[in-house]
């Protein structure tokens, strides 16, 4: 059995000149006994950036190359698992929404989708790859923190022409209801050709994987918050799922393994963690936030 992680984590929401473009600012300090180290997966979630204070990740996209030690670690919009081993560390964390991308990131999200890359170095990440050096001092302060991080997106904060777009298509696919790519177009006023320009771009894969995405995510997430030995895969497929091979095919193109294999891995971090971000936050993961608080 892998040693107890002791996790603390504050969310810090985002102001309200910011609202759309972020699911969370949040700090998490990560203690591990004696020097050990954690292993966990994180699953399919919007792109994100994560500034390490200590005994930083190595992690790894499925299918893709090991980084290791990064002292700011940035993921592109995900459809896959991120395996990641950590020790005692303070990390902040930054949720990017699509809109947050589109205004922020220096490369469309379809170029970074399912990447995972070393912020410092990589150009798309440059508006930010100082940060790695300076956001923390000698005495941790997680206002001073929080003010830093915030300040520097308050600075580049401007207007988006497609930002009306990408919210109305972010509203619609966070909706339980929705069921297809022309019902999205639809709701969002859009062709679907343009449709599936703007999501490419913007929230980094095609329509219909974000739809298959999030009804995949509502699954795992139902899973993950059910108690002990009342988990049951039965109970947490999401209804528009024709049937359980249905939900085990997509379970296998998301997570690179079958539900019974994810359920048998120990967990440590994700168990902790989305429990205390739905309760504090309302929404146990960052893909079914709403864009809009």
């Amino acid at each position: 059995m892998a040693a107890r992680c002791n996790i603390d984590v504050r969310f810090f929401p985002p102001p309200p000149e910011l609202d759309g473009c972020f699911s969370t600012f949040y700090r998490a300090i990560f203690t591990m006994p004696d020097g050990e180290r954690v292993k966990d997966y994180l699953q399919p979630e919007w792109g994100n950036m994560r500034f390490f204070r200590g005994d930083a990740p190595d992690a790894q996209v499925a299918g893709g190359d090991r980084l290791s030690r990064a002292r700011f670690t940035a993921t592109g919009p995900s459809a896959l698992p991120t395996e990641f081993h950590l020790g005692t560390t303070r990390m902040w964390g930054v949720g990017l929404f699509p809109l947050g991308w589109a205004k922020f990131m220096l490369a469309p999200a379809g170029e970074l989708a399912n990447g995972l890359v070393d912020g410092e170095t990589h150009p798309a990440y440059a508006n930010f790859a100082d940060l790695a050096a300076n956001l923390f001092e000698d005495e941790p302060d997680d206002e001073r923190e929080y003010c830093r991080l915030l300040g520097r997106f308050l600075e580049l904060n401007r207007p988006h022409p497609d930002q009306d777009r990408i919210i109305a298509v972010h509203a619609a696919l966070v909706d339980p209801a929705l069921v297809s790519v022309s019902e999205m177009a639809d709701r969002a006023g859009l062709s679907q050709r343009t449709l599936e320009r703007l999501c490419r771009r913007a929230f980094g894969f095609s329509p219909k994987r974000l739809l298959r995405r999030q009804r995949f995510m509502r699954s795992l997430a139902a899973f993950m918050l059910a108690k002990g030995t009342e988990r049951s895969w039965s109970d947490a497929i999401d209804p528009h799922y024709h049937d359980q091979a249905h939900f085990v095919r997509d379970f296998r193109a998301f997570m690179t393994m079958s539900p019974r294999q994810y359920a048998a891995l120990e967990h440590p971090i994700l168990t902790a963690f989305m429990p205390e971000r739905a309760r504090i936050w309302g929404s146990p993961a960052q893909t079914l936030d709403r864009p809009e608080r």
